[in-house]
């Protein structure tokens, strides 16, 4: 019963996530022919990507989890190109500072141009997510 309810949570999470990457890309308005990195818990973990080699980063439902988040900001910042754009989402609830905290860290990243609001997921059981749009500037 446990291991069944495990993966009914799993899945639910899984679509929810889901749905956020998509509604992220929506905002993000990629072009044919754009590089997009989906960044896991860990933006600098196993990274072998060059130099400004990325024109869009998403950062879904990890934010939350990264150990040095300055670090993190600092990493994205480096593998996008001039004007790439950054959009992350992160549970509302979930984030260690509040959104707009969250923004000033962006900001004092080199990003410009943030935008931060919350979004309501699809689902029974998702929650409200906090969202950030930024420029490489």
């Amino acid at each position: 019963m446990i291991e069944m309810l495990g993966r009914v949570s799993n899945a639910l999470t899984a679509h929810s996530t889901a749905a956020t990457e998509s509604h992220l890309k929506t905002v993000a308005k990629i072009t044919p022919g754009e590089t997009v990195w989906t960044v896991g818990p860990d933006p600098g973990a196993g990274t072998d990507r060059e130099d400004a080699s990325v024109d869009v980063v998403l950062s879904v439902n990890n934010v939350q989890l990264w150990a040095d988040r300055v670090a993190g900001f600092a990493e994205l910042r480096r593998v996008l190109r001039p004007g790439g754009r950054l959009l992350l989402s992160a549970p509302d609830k979930g984030l260690p500072v509040p959104r707009h905290a969250l923004a000033s860290e962006v900001e004092q990243a080199g990003f410009t141009d943030l935008q931060t609001w919350t979004w309501e997921p699809p689902g029974v059981f998702a929650t409200r997510a906090a969202q950030l749009r930024a420029i490489r500037g």
